[in-house]
């Protein structure tokens, strides 16, 4: 058997949170090929996936790893300049940086000048984890200088297109894919009990009145159908975080209320939760493309008015708009099927080629003679002077992607007293960014 085809490929993927974690190391198995030039999936070929999650405020606990449920042989935490360290002692065939767009772009040109010396370096792919309706010229442009650029649908794919060209960039890195966690089996018709779901999102809406208002009227839906089921499915833990701060949880709002028995809190995988829905409810949470994947009715609140803060106009011509009101009185949206399949939301079975395209070109990087060009970000010193060191300040590198003095983990590995004084001192950041801040932030809105 050729060597090619028994060496394992070897993937790295940098997550800051547990819902980018879930979404590089799953990209990361879509998109590995077999082996250079071999454009099909890894499956004949052993994979070994390194994770790496950045510290932060954000960074998953062990609970969160585990309902997301995606494995890897290595996992550990990292600063950015220690992660840049193990990429250049380390030896990748892939790497996926599943970031912020500030995050991407600071890996960006601090792996550009660790491999400079290096006749071979990973392809390094990057993404978005869900629906892109907010900061699309600013992520996408942090995000240019990945060897690929994943776009979860055609949709996507075409804007992404469009702002790259528009500014003079490459946009060759532009690669048309689809979400990886899509999948579970379809729909086939109403469970015992009739089972209502409704998707709570971190950050969406952000006041409290709102927050208050669905709630009640989730409560409300439970009361008047006292036959169905209604479970309030949450993303994290009071205390936790996700790629949002959660500054209101449902967990502590539901407790001025009396909620019914057949009203309930649920946490785990949402495909899990998804086997027994037969009404998925959200503002504008990615979870409503995994329902219409897999053809349950899906309704898209506009209770709350259809706007970009929310995020549900990205909704508008999916035939999923419904208000709580409709949805009382028996409401259930039929999507649009033009709609759902330019969202790649293949519900009608295109879904296993949706990687190929990806797949064929990393497999093409992979086998070039001479090993790949040096990453080239559209942001440079030059092009954007007054907005690039800052991005890359934050994670203590500087305008030429190096680690600044007095950055951590530059010189050597930190001492067992220093590791003490570094875990105290992240709990202590935690607790101020989780628990402090939100406090001080109402407080100024009084």
């Amino acid at each position: 058997m050729p060597a090619s085809a028994t060496k394992p490929l070897r993937v790295a993927v940098l997550a800051d949170s547990d819902t980018r974690w879930k979404w590089g190391a799953l990209t990361a198995n879509r998109v590995a090929p077999s082996e250079p030039g071999d454009p099909g999936a890894a499956a004949g070929r052993d994979v070994r996936l390194d994770g790496y999650l950045l510290r932060g405020r954000a960074t998953p606990t062990a609970r969160q790893l585990g309902e997301v449920g995606v494995r890897a042989d290595s996992l550990r935490e990292v600063t950015a300049v220690e992660f840049l360290r193990a990429m250049r002692e380390e030896s990748y065939d892939l790497l996926v940086l599943a970031l912020v767009g500030g995050g991407v772009q600071a890996m960006l040109h601090g792996l550009k000048r660790v491999w400079e010396d290096r006749p071979h370096r990973p392809v390094v792919v990057t993404g978005y984890v869900g629906v892109v309706y907010e900061k699309l010229a600013d992520g996408l442009l942090l995000r240019h200088g990945a060897d690929l650029v994943l776009a979860n649908s055609r949709q996507d794919a075409d804007r992404f297109r469009a702002v790259y060209e528009g500014v003079g960039a490459d946009a060759s890195s532009v690669t048309e894919v689809a979400l990886p966690f899509l999948g579970g089996a379809a729909y086939e018709g109403e469970h015992e009990p009739f089972t209502v779901v409704f998707a709570a999102q971190p950050s969406v809406p952000d006041s409290r009145r709102d927050r208050a208002y669905l709630l009640d009227r989730l409560v409300r839906h439970a009361r008047r159908h006292p036959e169905r089921e209604v479970l309030l499915k949450l993303r994290s833990k009071p205390g936790e975080h996700t790629t949002h701060i959660e500054e209101l949880p449902y967990q502590k709002l539901v407790q001025r209320l009396d909620p019914p028995a057949n009203f309930r809190l649920v946490y785990g995988n949402m495909g899990e939760v998804l086997d027994r829905t037969d009404l998925l409810v959200t503002v504008s949470s990615t979870a409503a493309l995994e329902s219409l994947h897999r053809r349950i009715p899906t309704a898209v609140l506009t209770d709350l008015g259809i706007r970009e803060a929310l995020g549900n106009h990205h909704f508008v011509g999916s035939g999923c708009l419904a208000s709580w009101d409709q949805l009382d009185d028996g409401h259930r949206p039929v999507p649009d099927a033009e709609w759902v399949a330019r969202q790649g939301v293949a519900a009608e079975g295109s879904y296993g080629t949706a990687f190929v395209a990806a797949r064929e070109r990393i497999a093409k990087l992979l086998g070039r003679p001479g090993g790949l060009p040096p990453l080239t970000p559209y942001y440079t010193p030059v092009t954007a002077p007054g907005y690039l060191p800052g991005i890359l300040a934050r994670h203590h590198l500087g305008p030429d992607g190096a680690p600044l003095p007095g950055a951590p983990a530059t010189d050597k590995e930190p001492g067992p007293v220093r590791q003490i004084v570094r875990r105290a001192a992240r709990g202590a950041y935690r607790h101020g960014v989780q628990r402090v801040a939100p406090v001080i932030r109402r407080m100024g809105e009084l």
